[in-house]
């Protein structure tokens, strides 16, 4: 009986209480928006009452896992369990049903489940088996590739069943790569794809080239730490780029002036670029960084060059629109930018302790679209004001937090790599989720972990801490 008690208090309380203050919460606030005249939470016929079952059986599972299954059968199935979830991506694309503009879910009877959920704990268990390896390092090409396709992989079918808001978690893996020695510069090329695919919305490609090109030759001459000459090319570069535009509308050339100041520049930079790299390659192969550089800088001609194909024609409608008010092309409170409006009107409305449990106007009259999934933290704003709100967000941070923590001190690389990942795939969660609510992300069909309304989404962050809680009781044990 001793020997039972000592093993219940090596568990991590911090974390389990944590999830389960979240999410009885969010049961609470389901309730609270659909429960209408039925007083009847266990009501198994409504939303709530299925809540409760997901809720359960969550339960169950996190129990099974910490207290049954041995903590080395996740490293060891890693692969089976990735292959099976791979499957089940592909047989929703076939036989899965359609939901909210994707085909997400697969159907048996009135079951649903979402494997695109199921993907996030299978990718890390991946991860981290293939780098918690022995001299297993990211600063070789080969096993960079090793880590990335396991990652394009479920992004690719994910983006093909047309849920975005999944693949976008995904990012959060890119931190966990560099925290395990990838090196930064992947990830400032993904922030840079990012500003240079906004500028060219909200501008023009002609201005994103420009800033791109002009953030290459600060980068390139800080590398070679010729700070002064790096300047005093950049500027009048970028002063000459100003000016680009007008001098080639000139009277002297109009005439044969047929293409547009976005295809001169991308045409001579393109050129400048592929010299440096077939010069570099040939007489200077030891530069690997110069020669990476303008590979980069080539790329992203290309990229800023397909953006408006790609915004046309592989963006949906919604999700156009969708972007267009984040980036406030577009201001329509009763249209597109519906969403929004409404979720910052019912936060706002709460006040510093919110109009109390039940009273909310704007979710609980429907105002507020999908308030108890992708806009649940609406309800905690409107009903329990700041207060609820800053409760809601310490607990998300203290697991959060906890979860980095505990991982740092892991003995096991496989313990440790995988801790980052449900770190980081609950952060983005979080990040993303509240961020579209109060008008810093774009409108994004993702859950609130452990909060909003789903079975597939909560079964599947249950069992991602579950098996981190079992992987650290293991070691303490050890």
């Amino acid at each position: 009986m001793n020997k039972r008690r000592n093993s219940y208090r090596s568990l991590d309380w911090t974390m389990i209480v944590c999830y389960l203050v979240l999410v009885l919460f969010g049961w609470l606030n389901i309730f609270s928006v659909l429960h209408g005249d039925s007083g009847n939470i266990f009501d198994f016929g409504q939303k709530y009452g299925m809540h409760f079952i997901w809720i359960c059986i969550s339960l169950i599972t996190g129990f099974l896992i910490i207290r049954v299954l041995p903590a080395n059968i996740w490293q060891s199935t890693s692969w089976i369990l990735y292959g099976g979830v791979i499957l089940l991506l592909m047989a929703t694309l076939v036989l899965g049903v359609s939901s909210h503009g994707s085909q997400s879910w697969i159907s048996i009877g009135s079951f649903r489940l979402q494997p695109a959920e199921f993907s996030k704990i299978t990718t890390s268990l991946v991860l981290a088996t293939i780098m918690s390896k022995y001299g297993f390092s990211l600063k070789g090409m080969p096993n960079i590739i090793k880590v990335v396709w396991p990652l394009l992989l479920p992004m690719a079918l994910i983006l093909l069943e047309k849920e975005t808001g999944s693949v976008l978690v995904y990012v959060g893996f890119l931190v966990v790569l560099y925290r395990e020695g990838m090196s930064g510069w992947l990830i400032a090329i993904g922030f840079m794809t990012v500003l240079e695919f906004i500028l060219t919305i909200i501008t023009s490609p002609y201005v994103a080239m420009c800033v791109g090109l002009s953030v290459f030759l600060l980068v390139f001459f800080a590398h070679r730490e010729e700070y002064l000459l790096g300047l005093l090319v950049t500027v009048p570069t970028v002063v000459f780029l100003i000016f680009f535009p007008k001098i080639l509308a000139i009277e002297g050339i109009a005439a044969v002036n047929q293409l547009s100041a976005d295809a001169w520049l991308a045409i001579i930079t393109a050129a400048v670029a592929l010299f440096f790299i077939v010069r570099m390659v040939i007489r200077f192969p030891r530069k690997r960084f110069e020669r990476n550089a303008f590979i980069v800088l080539l790329c992203g001609i290309l990229f800023v060059l397909s953006v408006q194909f790609l915004y046309n024609n592989i963006l949906q409608d919604h999700q156009r629109n969708r972007i267009d008010v984040f980036l406030g092309l577009v201001d329509d409170p009763r249209g597109v930018g519906y969403n929004l409006h409404q979720s910052m009107v019912a936060i706002g409305s709460g006040g510093f302790a919110g109009k109390g449990f039940g009273n909310g106007t704007q979710t609980s009259l429907g105002y507020v679209p999908e308030q108890e999934t992708d806009f649940i933290f609406c309800t905690i704003g409107e009903e329990w004001g700041f207060l609820g709100a800053l409760f809601v967000l310490a607990l998300y941070i203290t697991l959060i937090f906890r979860i980095i923590i505990t991982a740092d001190r892991a003995k096991d690389a496989f313990t440790r790599i995988y801790g980052y990942c449900v770190a980081m795939c609950i952060t983005v969660h979080v990040f993303i989720n509240i961020g579209m609510t109060i008008g810093l992300m774009p409108v994004i069909g993702i859950p609130l972990p452990f909060l909003s309304y789903g079975g597939s989404a909560l079964l599947a962050f249950t069992i991602m801490l579950a098996i981190f809680v079992k992987l650290e009781f293991n070691e303490r044990r050890i």
